[in-house]
């Protein structure tokens, strides 16, 4: 692998070394404030990113969800250059809560493609903010690792004799290494009592280069299609996202209401056996927000509707016998209100009360394919699928004595699960006795639809406790527990189908192995007990924070290899033996038990105060450790020690900056999965940006060295080649990480 720094990186590291370094991007901001709304102070471990704060990545930042790689406790789940999947203190998916404007959003695909943040784009993005760990009730709920909440832009409103007030930013980028180009574009105008706000951005990407060659072949599967050995297969993508708001104000009363839609053509998966080859979701949200005497009364209600197809994409076979391609549809209906009171019970009294319900309806079905084994009916994944819920809350915030507050929250969740009866390709009706089928399609589907508990109810109780005890100005400790209970998805309760094409077709953790339902798993209840001692300055231009933590998890959602007959236990490959350590295997989702625990540490400190400027610096270093306590295997997925260290410099418009990321190799894997593992790797960075008037300029260098590198969360490599079939593809390789890549954007307000 060679190290040779193209001219004109040189160049731009060159131009660094004039204006030294920057300002890195904080890992926790200050609070966030909605006008009218008393927010909790607790937890201390909470991170809050503003829009300003937003700014400073989007040139060189793919996602939403990659905008808070900085935070403490949260790492990235590998998937699509629009949809990484955050994680937080090794919990990721829908084990979090993840809000959009107060929506909750569900991903509505076997492989989890959409995710809720990938309906973002990141520059419509006002607040972002993280609840690691302890999380308040009151925003959270069917979920065990934490919250994050992301919002769009706010409306603003004319002041008293402004008369129309209009304001607006364009902006673009380009980053080098995979052709990546976006615009950005918002505008509003209000009045003191109206306004309407657009946002919008269109990204398109190619695949990407690693740093290097990690892989022996050059084929796809399609004559006359071949791939580089450091391209990364099924990596490209092209979004396009809107968002249109209106806003009336009156007295202390706000209505507001946001229409949003996006349209994914294309999102190519190098984790995934397929693609998304288009995905549609339109959103409707009305919100109400009141002041009155007693405090603040917040209401809202949303739909959304989201529409998917997948298929194999340019970089996998398509053409198997005469079946062109495996197209799979997934429609999905989302309904919900909510609804929140902050009540002030006096000066040192806060209490919250509210209430949710949501209505999920999920249609997953394969449409015939040639005249072969996906024929000549369609294959029904998950029919006529609902997942309800109906919650309430009630929430105490109270200040004990000047040094001593505490938060004490309770909610309950009513959670119910349903689908309907299935069938396989080769028929037209729902089948109660099986018999010799095409991949023993008959018997699965007669299983499910005479065995399964098609009919679940939850009855799921949180509670959480915190205490926050400020010592002096310069000294807060923080301790708190809490108990969370999440249900199984539709995915993980209703996959019936026992065929090697089928479970690899249902997988949303980006393993390439094959997985199957489990009809009878019981909601995952997990215990957390969390500290977090604050060392800072009276000004807080020193910090350091400290959280370690510590969670048990009953009935944890894991996997168990395929071995055992029978609906609930799906019986072994009989050409390939599933106890295989070097292959692709199928697994089945089973109530384990887990614990996780470890430490997040975070800090920054001024370096000097000089005439050519302030330098300074900020570190952050994360571990956890994941394990299956019925195996003694390791929890899959779990991001390995890292940690981030930066000099930054700031001088008048310039704001820079020179990282370093490391992380360690990566070998407490999941074995039942046969996990990869990974090598350690050291990363540096370089950014800059030049601020003038209402015009901001970046460049910076993502991976200066080129080095070579693998994702320690990014799964195996499926991105190209026959990936119909269960081990028609190599084992063993995993996704590597983006190569050198250039960038800059430019940003104007007007």
């Amino acid at each position: 692998m060679s190290h040779r720094i193209h001219p004109l990186v040189a160049a731009l590291a060159l131009a660094f070394s004039g204006v030294v370094f920057a300002q890195a991007n904080p890992q926790v901001m200050d609070t966030v404030r909605v006008t009218g709304q008393r927010e909790t102070p607790l937890p201390n471990t909470t991170a809050a990113m503003n829009a300003v704060e937003v700014a400073g990545q989007r040139a060189y930042v793919s996602d939403t969800a990659q905008l808070l790689r900085d935070v403490p406790g949260v790492s990235m789940y590998g998937a699509g250059g629009v949809s990484s999947l955050p994680a937080i203190h090794g919990l990721a998916d829908d084990r979090l809560r993840i809000i959009v404007d107060g929506m909750d959003f569900i991903a509505s695909c076997p492989n989890h493609m959409n995710p809720p943040l990938s309906y973002l784009n990141p520059n419509s993005v006002s607040k972002l903010k993280v609840y690691a760990g302890i999380t308040p009730v009151s925003v959270g709920g069917d979920s065990i690792g934490g919250t994050i909440i992301a919002d769009t832009l706010a409306p603003e409103f004319a002041a008293p004799g402004q008369g129309v007030m209009a304001k607006g930013e364009i902006g673009g980028y380009y980053r080098s290494n995979n052709k990546a180009v976006g615009v950005n574009a918002s505008a509003s105008v209000a009045t003191e009592n109206f306004n309407v706000t657009y946002t919008g951005g269109l990204a398109k990407a190619d695949n990407y280069t690693a740093g290097g060659d990690f892989k022996n072949f050059d084929a796809t599967g399609r004559p006359g299609h071949t791939l580089p050995r450091d391209e990364v297969g099924s990596s490209a993508y092209e979004t396009r996202t809107h968002t249109l708001g209106f806003a009336l104000k009156g007295g202390n009363h706000l209505v507001e209401a946001k229409i949003g839609y996006q349209e994914v053509p294309e999102q190519l998966y190098p984790n995934q056996r397929m693609d998304m080859l288009d995905n549609t979701q339109k959103r409707f949200n009305l919100r109400y927000l009141g002041q009155f005497d007693w405090g603040s009364l917040e209401a809202r209600a949303y739909q959304e509707k989201v529409d998917h197809y997948m298929d194999f994409g340019a970089d996998k076979q398509f053409q198997y016998g005469t079946a062109p391609g495996m197209p799979m549809y997934t429609r999905s209906r989302t309904n919900g209100a909510n609804l929140k009171a902050d009540i002030n019970l006096g000066e040192q009294d806060l209490l919250r009360i509210g209430g949710l319900w949501q209505s999920y309806k999920l249609d997953d079905w394969w449409p015939p394919s040639g005249t072969g084994g996906m024929a000549p009916y369609e294959f029904l994944n998950i029919n006529n699928g609902e997942r309800d819920r109906l919650a309430i809350f009630g929430e105490w915030e109270k200040q004990l004595t000047p040094q001593l507050r505490s938060l004490l929250g309770v909610r309950y969740e009513h959670v119910t699960t349903s689908t309907g009866l299935v069938h396989g390709y080769n028929q037209s009706s729902y089948p109660m006795t099986g018999g010799i089928s095409m991949m023993n399609q008959t018997n699965d589907a007669a299983n499910f639809n005479r065995n399964a508990d098609r009919n679940s109810a939850d009855n799921n109780f949180d509670m959480t406790a915190l205490a926050q005890y400020k010592v002096d100005a310069t000294q807060d400790i923080e301790i708190g527990f809490a108990r969370k209970v999440r249900s199984p998805n539709l995915y993980e309760r209703y996959t019936w189908s026992t065929a090697n094409m089928m479970t690899i077709m249902n997988n949303f953790v980006g393993d390439g192995n094959g997985y199957v339902g489990n009809s009878n798993l019981k909601p995952e209840k997990a215990h957390t007990l969390s500290a977090t001692l604050d060392l800072h300055s009276a000004d807080r231009r020193f910090e350091f924070k400290a959280t370690p933590y510590f969670t048990l998890v009953s009935d944890y959602i894991d996997a168990v290899r395929c071995t055992t007959a029978g609906m609930d236990g799906c019986p072994a490959p009989a050409a390939s033996p599933n106890t295989a350590n070097n292959r692709f295997v199928r697994l089945q989702y089973a109530n384990q038990s887990a614990r996780l625990y470890g430490i997040d540490l975070s800090g920054r400190m001024p370096l000097a105060n000089t005439a050519v400027g302030d330098f300074g610096f900020k570190g952050l270093l994360n571990y956890t450790k994941g394990e299956n306590r019925d195996t003694g295997d390791g929890l899959y997925n779990i991001m390995p020690l890292n940690a981030k260290m930066a000099i930054s410099h700031k001088i008048g418009g310039w704001d820079s900056m020179i990282e370093l990321a490391l992380v360690k190799g990566k070998d407490d894997v999941s074995e039942a999965r046969n996990e990869i593992k990974t090598s350690g790797y050291g990363l540096t960075n370089l950014r800059t940006s030049y601020t003038w008037k209402q015009v901001r300029l970046d460049l910076g260098v993502e991976n200066l060295f080129d080095k070579m590198y693998y994702l320690p969360q990014g799964g195996a490599y499926t991105g190209q080649g026959t990936t119909m079939g269960v081990n028609n593809i190599p084992w063993g390789i995993g996704v590597p990480g983006m190569g050198r890549s250039l960038y800059t954007g430019v940003n104007v307000k007007f």
